[in-house]
Order: C-alpha cells, then sequence, then structure tokens
C-alpha cells in the first residue's frame, strides 16, 4: 500500500489490491466501523453488493480529509462514480478533552504510535464525554449515483476504509478532524506544559516532593512516547585511551581481606573487567555501531575461556581450567583458539560435525576452483568436517559460516594454528610456510 499524503489535512491512499480470500477488518476497531456501515444502511442487498465491488478492487485512490473520505467507484460497466462518508468531525471542546486523555497516559500515545487502538483508549475518552469510533446513524452516504441511503458505491468505499483503518488508527482521527503531526504537535506541547508545571512543583519550597522520589526518572514507555519533548541527550564520552587498573585490595590502606578470600583472583576479574569495559566503550563510539548487532552472550565454559585469555598467574589458570572442565592442556588450546577468533574459532576446535550435502558440494566446488587439476592437488583426507593432509601435520576444518581453520598437530593433539580464511588454499597455504 502506498500513502502520498498531499497536505497536513489530506491523506490519499492508492487502491488496494482486490481482497480475495480475507475479511475486510481484523481489529476491532475496523470491525465497530464495519458496524457502524452495517446497522445505518437500510437495504442489505446494496451492502452485499459493496462487499462484492470492494472485494474486487472496484475501488479507485481513497481520500481521507477532516469529516470526509472520498473515492470513484466503478461499475461493472467501467462507469465511475463519485462515493463520499461523511463523519462528524470533533469540536474544539471534544479535542480539548481528548487530548488530555492521550497526554494524562503515556501508554495511549505509544499505542497510537505503534498504530494501535487499544480499548482503553476509546474508553476513557467517552468516560471525557468523547465518541471516537462511528456508532448507527453516523457514516452519512453521498453518491453521484443519487442514492438517498448507503448504496453499493459508499458501502464498497466504507469496507475499503476498513482495511486502511485496520493498518493505522490515526485515519479515523484525521476524519475527525486532526492529522497525525497536528495531533503530535499539540500532545508535544501539552507534555511540556505539564512537565513544567511538575519540574516547578518538585522545586517549590512547600510540598516539595523528595528528592529520592524526583530521582526515579521517566518510565519507558513515557520515554517513548513523548520522546519528542525529552531533553537531548548528552554528549558521548570522550575515548579513554587505556583500561583503568583494580585498587590494591591486599596491603596499603585496604581492609582486611575476608576469611577465604583469593585477593589474587579477586583483582584479576577486577581488572578483566575493566578490559573488557574498555573494549566495549571504543566499539560503542566507533562508527556503524548504532546499526551492529549485540554479540550474543558467552556461555560460562566460553567466558572461562576468554578470562585464561588474558594470561593470568598459573595458580588462577589452573582454577579456571578446572572450574571450565578442562585439563590445563585443554585450556592451552582452548585459549589459542581463542586468540585466533573469539566464540567462533572455539566452537570449530571443540565441536565435529558433518556437512550436508549442499555444504559438500561447495566445499568440492571450492577445492576443485583453487586446485582444478587433480593431480596437483594435495592429498586430503576428509572425516566429517576436517580435512588432513595425508601423511603431514597440517589439518583444514571446515566451519558452518563456510570459513576454513588451519590446524597443526604437535604433541600428539591438533592445535589452531592461524585465523580463519574464505578459501582453502590459503588456510593450507599459511599452514605449509608457517604463516
Amino acid at each position: 500500500m502506498s500513502t502520498t499524503p498531499s497536505n497536513d489535512e489530506e491523506r490519499v491512499f492508492d487502491a488496494l489490491p482486490p481482497a480475495q480470500g480475507r475479511g475486510f477488518a481484523s481489529t476491532w476497531w475496523g470491525q465497530t466501523w464495519l458496524k457502524a456501515l452495517e446497522d445505518t444502511a437500510l437495504d442489505a442487498e446494496q451492502l452485499r453488493k459493496g462487499r462484492r465491488y470492494a472485494r474486487q478492487g472496484a475501488v479507485g485512490a481513497v481520500s481521507v480529509r477532516p469529516g470526509r473520505i472520498t473515492a470513484v467507484v466503478r461499475d461493472r460497466d467501467g462507469s465511475p462514480h463519485r462515493a463520499d462518508v461523511l463523519l462528524q468531525q470533533l469540536g474544539e471542546d471534544d479535542w480539548d478533552r481528548l487530548l488530555d486523555v492521550v497526554a494524562g497516559e503515556a501508554g495511549h500515545l505509544a499505542a497510537l504510535l505503534d498504530r494501535d487502538m487499544p480499548p482503553r483508549l476509546v474508553e476513557d475518552a467517552a468516560d471525557a464525554g468523547v465518541e471516537l469510533l462511528p456508532r448507527i446513524g453516523d457514516l452519512e452516504p453521498e453518491c453521484s449515483c443519487d442514492a438517498w441511503d448507503h448504496c453499493l458505491h459508499t458501502a464498497a468505499l466504507c469496507y475499503q476504509l476498513a482495511r486502511l483503518l485496520d493498518q493505522d488508527p490515526f485515519v479515523l482521527l484525521l476524519m475527525r478532524g486532526r492529522s497525525e503531526r497536528a495531533l503530535l504537535d499539540e500532545l508535544q506541547l501539552r507534555s511540556a506544559a505539564r512537565a513544567a508545571q511538575e519540574s516547578a512543583a518538585a522545586g517549590g519550597s512547600e510540598g516539595a516532593a523528595p528528592a529520592e522520589a524526583r530521582d526515579e526518572g521517566v518510565a519507558a514507555d513515557e520515554a517513548f512516547a513523548l520522546g519528542a519533548v525529552l531533553p537531548p541527550l548528552p554528549p558521548p564520552p570522550p575515548p579513554v585511551a587505556a583500561p583503568g587498573g583494580p585498587p590494591a585490595l591486599d596491603g596499603g590502606t585496604a581492609p582486611p581481606a575476608a576469611a577465604g578470600l583469593d585477593v589474587a583472583a579477586l583483582e584479576f576479574l577486577a581488572a578483566a573487567a575493566a578490559v573488557r569495559a574498555h573494549r566495549a566503550l571504543a566499539d560503542a563510539l566507533g562508527p556503524g555501531h548504532a546499526g551492529s548487532m549485540p554479540a550474543a552472550p558467552l556461555g560460562a565454559a566460553q567466558d572461562v575461556v576468554r578470562l585464561a585469555a588474558a594470561r593470568p598467574a598459573p595458580r588462577i589458570a589452573a582454577r579456571l581450567a578446572a572450574g571450565g572442565g578442562r585439563t590445563a592442556v585443554e585450556l592451552e588450546a582452548a585459549v589459542r583458539a581463542w586468540e585466533f577468533g573469539g566464540a567462533p574459532a572455539l566452537a570449530v576446535l571443540e565441536e565435529a560435525w558433518t556437512p550436508e550435502r549442499d555444504a559438500l558440494a561447495r566445499v568440492r566446488g571450492q577445492l576443485a576452483a583453487v586446485w582444478p587439476d587433480e593431480e596437483s592437488r594435495p592429498p586430503l583426507r576428509a572425516e566429517r568436517n576436517r580435512w588432513t593432509l595425508v601423511d603431514s601435520a597440517a589439518q583444514l576444518r571446515y566451519a558452518r559460516d563456510g570459513r576454513w581453520w588451519p590446524y597443526r598437530k604437535e604433541r600428539g593433539r591438533w592445535w589452531p594454528a592461524g585465523p580463519a580464511e574464505p578459501d582453502p588454499a590459503a588456510a593450507l597455504a599459511a599452514l605449509l610456510t608457517g604463516g
């Protein structure tokens, strides 16, 4: 659906495609709109024909303006008829009360911005004396076919409008007299005035709120709804040249450590946290951070390897190995993998998997592209996702993301030997040249 606003007081919606096999309204407010039509129209046959016309795509572009919707509806022979449906606009007093209702609860505006119209909003408006949705007799027809009641053309227009209302309840508010932009601008002014009044009241000498109450902040839905009037965010912090060091916990003026507390391990964890925070801040201040996906959280076993990669003292490394369920040699291999490529490299070290047929076809294609002559191709023996160079201490491991990781056999086990490469030749060359 394409929507072209010609100005703030009119929205023009392109003709919708035929609605074969689907209803005209799935939201409760769209169904309420259709109920107002069906309760008002006197001729059920005209409604039935109007539904068929709307379903077959006979309704052209729909213009929505305060108090009126308009479209050209074509008969089966192609003859056009201008159809209008009128809905009474809200008066200034009605809008004043409605705006107070919406501004009074941030969730109402948040729902509208999410293209939703919660029943509570309509109920709160009704309690304030404002009827938002049409009722029986509220939809007044006008058609160039000169019918005095709802004809098939105005019925078809109403059915088509229900589809538009489903997608955007601001269409109804425009019919009632306010465009989306005008409504949001008025709400912004009211919210700013309310915030100023609350700020002045909180700062007064009499009846001032306690400091702890004033520091509670703003609820997330309220901040979202009133984002246009919130003060701008402060500038980002400047880059930090290096991570800070933790305080000395052993000796000096520090209080004595509790019995059983490993002070050295605690200092190591604090230093590792500072390094991680420094890296996170650098990433956040870097270009493109807002559009990047956050990294998946690490599991406990992965986090042990991350900490061990900081090269702690042997006693702490031994505790990490025991806590992560690895031997010292296994942890050493895991750390080496982590240093080459983080969590993805660790997964390649620790899991063996069998590529499916499509992945195997890609592998063979890569190998054939690099070594088209089978006689010059290195003799590789495949086992699951691992290709070992025959009579050699070199191995390539194929990762699930399609990259190749080089491995070298040392001390009777396979060790990560470098970062991932996009093709097997580069990974193998790095192995054979000692790169």
